[in-house]
């Protein structure tokens, strides 16, 4: 089952860095971005998790909170997020349940090798536990500067 927009998201719970296990209904009230990327310590994850660094207290202001997702283990998360300055969780998904959830699993191509991995993907899930926007196939530049434009207008409803 893949979600589809305007749908609430089930209860899920998920292993996080700073020791912590973070479960949707503990967070309502709060806006959540989840970020979907391939791997840590790669040039375009890197760059998107400095972007929402860079903009983290802006996603704050909006009433939102900013999860990185990847199926990397807490260990590796832990030293990304620390090397990076990331002053938000990294949820390791090592067994795929968020993946899945959100259908962000597809057939890659790299130097002509075909594999199934994480396509860049962002989800923004209202107060209420709902689904709001979605963003698949995400290309960095500008990203976060959309994903921030969508969580503040949807705090204003």
């Amino acid at each position: 089952m893949t979600l589809e927009l305007d749908q609430s998201v089930p209860p899920f719970q998920a292993q996080a860095t700073g020791d912590r296990q973070i479960s949707l209904e503990a967070l309502r009230g709060r806006q959540v971005v989840l970020y979907f990327y391939p791997k840590d310590n790669t040039p375009g994850c890197t760059t998107e998790g400095q972007d929402f660094r860079d903009r983290h207290d802006d996603f704050l202001v909006a009433n939102t909170l900013v999860f990185g997702v990847s199926r990397d283990s807490l260990r590796t998360h832990e030293n990304f997020k620390a090397k990076q300055g990331f002053p938000f969780e990294l949820i390791s998904d090592k067994d795929e349940q968020l993946c899945q959830l959100f259908g962000v699993i597809k057939l890659k191509k790299l130097y002509g090798k075909e594999y199934m991995g994480v396509d860049r993907s962002t989800f923004l899930i209202d107060r209420d536990g709902v689904l709001r926007h979605e963003w698949r196939g995400v290309k960095v530049p500008g990203h976060v500067d959309q994903v921030l434009q969508a969580a503040q207008a949807l705090q204003q409803q």
